[in-house]
């Protein structure tokens, strides 16, 4: 089975109580961003030891980067293709969704956007907790675009970490409890709103703003809720 939750934030006991209790070998789990590159330090193991234990398991897992992943290792990996598109694997089954790109998984096009603005910028420190890159640089637009007109636009799943600017301006119209959007993010926001408006698609799945809901254009964002890919049912909520 095909799995998407939101974000992780390097949190290794919600990992190792959630996840790895659920999944079953032969699964996949889809982290729709802020997986938590560089924050996996914690209790069980480092972060590289953390990551030979995923390594170790019978799963895997995708992500696309959110503003709370260290970009700047990420792209520091060398780049392969994986299932359509370029990525980043951190081990074999633990793989990186870079920005712009279509993946081919389950037999669905799944287009990934990464890239998001911190809103905590300034209690973070610069290339320990923070990284330039977490907003999309004018050459990974430009891939977005290339690759959604190369597939005509049509797609059966978006994956982003943020929201167009019509899924911001319900969640706050519903008055729902909102992580805040950041102004600073809006450049972001206006071109997943125009690829909202220029791509087919069955489900858009997002991450970043700390709620779990369902909105109009079946778009769903994702915090606790663990859903299947294909049909978007929540199977299990984090705790």
């Amino acid at each position: 089975m095909i799995y998407i939750t939101g974000d992780t934030h390097g949190d290794q006991v919600m990992w190792y109580n959630n996840i790895d209790s659920f999944l079953k070998p032969g699964d996949t789990i889809i982290v729709a961003g802020d997986f938590g590159k560089g924050f996996y330090d914690g209790p069980f193991w480092s972060e590289e030891l953390f990551y030979d234990h995923l390594e170790e398991q019978g799963y895997t897992v995708l992500f696309c980067d959110g503003n709370h992943d260290d970009i700047d290792s990420l792209n520091r990996i060398e780049e392969a293709k994986w299932n359509g598109g370029r990525v980043h694997f951190i081990r074999d089954n633990v793989i990186h969704l870079m920005r712009g790109e279509i993946y081919t998984i389950d037999g669905a096009k799944v287009f990934v956007m990464g890239g998001g603005y911190s809103l905590d910028k300034e209690r973070r420190i610069p290339g320990e907790s923070w990284w330039p890159g977490e907003m999309p640089r004018e050459a990974e637009y430009q891939n977005a675009r290339y690759n959604l007109e190369r597939s005509n636009f049509k797609v059966d799943y978006i994956l982003t970490h943020t929201a167009p600017t019509e899924a911001i301006d319900q969640m706050v119209d519903l008055d729902l409890p909102m992580m805040r959007a950041a102004t600073e993010e809006l450049p972001l926001n206006k071109c997943l709103q125009s690829i909202a408006k220029a791509t087919s698609y069955r489900k858009w799945y997002f991450g970043h703003f700390h709620i779990d809901a369902e909105l109009e254009n079946n778009q769903l964002a994702l915090k606790n809720a663990i859903r299947e890919l294909h049909t978007g049912e929540i199977v299990k909520m984090r705790v």
